[in-house]
């Protein structure tokens, strides 16, 4: 049996900002059921994480980091859930805090705790063969790993989420939070600054994005956040494997959230949209389209699209909920949306998980005209509960959703390909005559039904990649 080591900032169901807990939550599990490995996870101890969670903690140990020129103090806590061992990096001057970042010290937190990663391995009954590392915040561990050498021949995997976020800092914190010779600078360096995730880049054996197509994306200068040099001389040693959800979580026959279960029947889904329906006083009524958007309301997912065609749009037979927070100047214009047109339109100016199952239950329509999106877990949760995605042609969007086509009969959604507002338009409106054609509609429908996105496909692909890493055989 081979042991991995994740090491990552967020986890459900400890403490969740985003799709990276999900990942964090779910992929190691699958590992396990498919594969002859032991899978543990490293997370920081957070203010955040419930109480309940932390009566369940067992103390481990307590040991100095060093960063720079001081000793910081870390205390590691264990507990085993899902029958994965979770550990716990505690540190109260960095993580007991209220939310998890956002703080101008950012940088000097994640480093440390990719410190503490290193020296905790010393004081644990657990070896890993292989440390995978997640997103800006672990870069520095995987650098630390090859340069401090804590555990002979421990191979590396990097996985890149959303490159848009690289861990930044002025290149004269080395000295303050790294004690190693500065002839390691220059592997942490990026256009005069230190750089978390090309630390990551630069050291790791492997590195892998979220989506094949995000994967090609991220080597063109328009999506690679100034990273497409280095990332083109490790082209090699980079892929991209898919993410999946947890089917067993994003499930409508067992999902406590919603008021009717179902398998796939329309007429349970239709019981889901007039309930929706009554609950926010819009006009009751099974067979209009539902379209809806759930989510941050920023630029990256396409929202000035939105903007711009949306009034036109709902000139027709239709009805609009968007449920999500972002930008102040977004969030008002949903709210002038559902203000004006108040028998087709409503903004849920907030989050609720509950309300998005209850949304993703009674919809139609999913509208993600993202203006980029490393895999997207939205559009894979919309399948789940067939609901048929629109999506913008880009990363992970582009690798799960096929758009329909009349003439074959294949498709599980629509996309588009350029980030131009008109072309949004056009798809939405060719949606709306796809559900007014039964045929049409019963044909895209079957199609929905067949799309799967569990996590053992990617599982699958992350053993083979791991196992190149490895002498021994780790699957059948």
């Amino acid at each position: 049996m081979e042991n991995i080591l994740f090491v990552a900032s967020e986890c459900t169901p400890f403490i969740k900002t985003g799709g990276l807990a999900d990942v964090i939550g779910s992929l190691p599990q699958s590992l396990q059921e498919i594969g002859d490995v032991e899978v543990r996870v490293m997370l920081p101890m957070y203010d955040e994480i419930d109480g309940l969670w932390r009566e369940q903690m067992e103390y481990v140990t307590s040991f100095d980091v060093k960063l720079g020129w001081r000793n910081q103090s870390a205390a590691i806590y264990t507990l085993k859930h899902n029958q994965i061992v979770y550990y716990f990096i505690a540190n109260d001057y960095y993580f007991t805090r209220k939310g998890v970042y956002g703080y101008y010290d950012d940088g000097e937190r994640f480093v440390f705790f990719s410190h503490a990663i290193m020296e905790a391995l010393s004081h644990l009954d657990y070896t890993p063969e292989i440390l995978h590392a997640h997103d800006w915040q672990t870069g520095i561990a995987v650098a630390l790993a090859k340069i401090v050498n804590p555990v002979p021949n421990l191979k590396t995997v990097y996985t890149i989420h959303n490159i848009k976020y690289q861990g930044v800092m002025p290149l004269n914190t080395f000295d303050d939070f790294f004690s190693i010779s500065r002839e390691h600078i220059g592997g942490m360096e990026w256009q005069g600054m230190l750089n978390c995730m090309k630390a990551a880049i630069f050291h790791a054996d492997r590195i892998l994005t979220v989506s094949p197509t995000y994967a090609k994306e991220i080597l063109d200068p328009y999506y690679s956040e100034g990273l497409h040099d280095l990332l083109q001389n490790r082209v090699t040693d980079l892929m991209g494997i898919i993410n999946g959800i947890d089917t067993k979580e994003y499930n409508p026959l067992t999902d406590p959230y919603i008021p009717v279960n179902y398998r796939s029947a329309r007429i349970k889904k239709m019981e889901n949209k007039i309930a929706l329906q009554e609950k926010l006083g819009l006009p009751k009524d099974g067979l209009i389209p539902m379209y809806i958007i759930i989510s941050r309301l920023v630029e990256q997912k396409g929202i000035h699209l939105i903007e711009r065609i949306l009034a036109d749009f709902l000139q027709e037979d239709a009805q609009f909920i968007v449920l999500g927070t972002g930008e102040e100047a977004f969030e008002n214009y949903f709210r002038d949306i559902a203000e004006s047109l108040p028998n087709k339109a409503r903004a849920l100016i907030t989050f609720d998980e509950g309300l998005a199952r209850q949304l993703y239950a009674a919809a139609d329509f999913l509208i993600m005209p993202s203006k980029f999106e490393p895999c997207g877990l939205s559009q894979l949760i919309a399948l789940q509960y067939k609901t048929v995605p629109i999506v913008r042609e880009t990363g992970g969007l582009k690798d799960t959703v096929i758009p329909y086509n009349e003439i074959t009969g294949e498709g599980n959604g629509f996309s588009f390909s350029n980030y131009n507002a008109h072309d949004l338009l056009y798809v939405l409106r060719y949606s709306l005559a796809i559900y007014n054609s039964p045929t049409d509609w019963q044909q895209l429908i079957r199609n929905v039904n067949k799309s799967q996105f569990s996590w053992k496909d990617s599982s699958l692909e992350h053993m083979e990649l791991y196992q190149q890493l490895l002498p021994t055989p780790i699957y059948g």
